[in-house]
């Protein structure tokens, strides 16, 4: 059985102050677009908005949309056309993954409240397993002149 099969990721970063019904828009248009070119949509996703690393066309943030495919390589060069021509879209890339197909995902908000619901303990626990290491099991003499060095630097 082959589990290595090839798809795509395409990451594309909107500008931060358009509304989010035309996130969902630009979404649904690229989605659209990628299927007219011959790819097939494994999994969607809007990862929000957040910080940029650093400035893009005068912007400190944007909105993040990973956009996961598969197909023949000559859709990507359709795909990110549009983007291009795209005054909404400020930063796009598509890299080649191998491996795996991705399962679309439910949102993370949704899965960690009912995980936390189910198991209410469960931080406690895991802060209670872990081990606590004491004073003793140092020598005091490599401490202390560790601790000399340091506070004279």
């Amino acid at each position: 059985m082959n589990d290595q099969q090839t798809y795509y990721e395409t990451m594309y970063i909107l500008r931060p102050d358009i509304a989010e019904d035309e996130v969902t828009n630009h979404i649904d248009k690229y989605n659209k677009l990628l299927e007219e070119f011959g790819g097939t949509i494994l999994d969607s996703q809007m990862r929000g908005k957040r910080r940029l690393a650093y400035q893009i066309a005068k912007h400190r943030e944007g909105i993040y949309v990973q956009l996961s495919h598969q197909g023949d390589g000559q859709h990507i060069f359709k795909i990110e056309k549009a983007m291009r021509l795209s005054e909404d879209v400020i930063r796009y890339m598509t890299v080649k993954q191998e491996g795996p197909l991705p399962t679309p995902r439910t949102s993370n908000k949704s899965t960690s409240q009912s995980e936390n619901k189910d198991n209410p303990n469960e931080k406690v626990e895991s802060k209670e397993k872990q081990p606590v290491a004491s004073a003793d099991t140092s020598t005091p003499g490599k401490d202390d002149a560790a601790t000399k060095e340091n506070a004279e630097s």
